[in-house]
């Protein structure tokens, strides 16, 4: 059986890792307590009351430990895996798995020297049922070959937020944040296994008091086969019901998928929604049922030491195309 332990507990991404991976068949054996917000460790505690709380170094050390999963501050990520790694040990984070250039080229040394797994889960793709129909669908031909994906991702800011939150070098800037999700769904649709950066921008239109911050963002990518708009922001109002209205339409050749991920708004009750337009006519399909595949595989490569789950090369242009982004965008003047 597949052993996994948690090192890193500062966002709530970290329940689907555990979550999936116990699913899946693994065994998981502990977790570090140190964070940098004690509520979700109180939460952590209580919804897994019998996984015991180990210090990181010891949870490293272990030889019969697999996997180690985590959801550490962003900047903080990359550092964890490569410990991980250097320890024997495969790894799953949360995104982005890097912020900056340099730790993705560490990333890449690591993974070349050591022969260990390197998987950023994304979860608006990975733990969404109607995202991993849509890739069913897609395989099936039941739009023709993909050619566009527009993809928006916005959050609600809501209540307290730790310090680093609003600090640039902490959380890598809105598109390493939050628009790899959609720069992974973009490559995952159109079967690219490479992109361009057409053109980026980002802005603080509404948060003053922390300058470093930015709540929204958009770009655009290219391939050889496809093209992409992208468009992530903070500003999810208090009045819908869930934290943000996530939609990806697809583009096929003969027809095309939107997935209304979270919520249908004014529409059908849950989340979750798939939306089917081709010559057979216009469908409705509820994914609620969906199995999530990406856990499940990723124990498969654990143990057979394949890429199933997530090619390691998708994974590195997932992150590269993330750090270009947010590198080459525009600062929208408030002027």
């Amino acid at each position: 059986m597949i052993r996994f332990a948690v090192v890193g507990i500062d966002h709530g991404h970290i329940f689907d890792h555990v979550k999936g991976l116990t699913r899946a068949g693994a065994e998981f054996v502990g977790y570090c307590p140190k964070t940098s917000v004690p509520g979700l460790v109180e939460q952590f505690a209580k919804t897994y009351p019998d996984a015991p709380q180990i210090d990181r170094e010891t949870l490293l050390a272990d030889e019969s430990i697999d996997v180690i999963c985590t959801a550490a501050i962003p900047r903080d990520r990359a550092g964890v895996a490569i410990a991980a790694m250097r320890a024997g040990k495969d790894v799953i984070t949360d995104k982005p798995g890097v912020t900056t250039f340099e730790q993705l080229d560490q990333v890449r040394q690591t993974v070349a020297e050591t022969g260990r797994i390197f998987s950023v889960c994304f979860t608006e793709r990975l733990c969404v049922r109607s995202a991993v129909k849509a890739g069913k669908l897609i395989a099936e031909g039941a739009i023709g070959r993909v050619i566009q994906t527009l993809g928006t991702g916005p959050h609600r800011l809501g209540g307290s937020r730790p310090d680093w939150f609003w600090q640039r070098d902490a959380f890598g800037g809105i598109i390493v944040d939050i628009a790899s999700h959609q720069i992974d769904q973009f490559l995952f649709y159109t079967g690219s296994s490479a992109a361009e950066v057409v053109a980026a921008q980002v802005a603080n239109f509404a948060n003053p008091q922390a300058p470093e911050f930015e709540d929204f963002g958009d770009l655009m990518l290219r391939s050889d086969r496809a093209s992409g708009y992208v468009r992530v922001d903070w500003f999810t109002p208090d009045g819908l019901p869930t934290w943000g209205d996530g939609r990806l339409t697809i583009l096929g050749t003969e027809g095309y998928i939107e997935l209304r991920k979270y919520i249908d708004i004014a529409g059908r009750e849950g989340k979750d929604h798939l939306f089917l337009v081709n010559k057979s006519g216009v469908e409705h399909i509820d994914c609620s049922g969906e199995e999530l595949d990406y856990f499940r595989d990723f124990i498969a490569d654990v143990r057979d030491r394949t890429e199933t789950a997530m090619t390691q090369a998708h994974v590195y242009e997932v992150c590269r195309l993330s750090l270009e982004a947010q590198a080459k965008a525009v600062t929208i003047s408030q002027g």
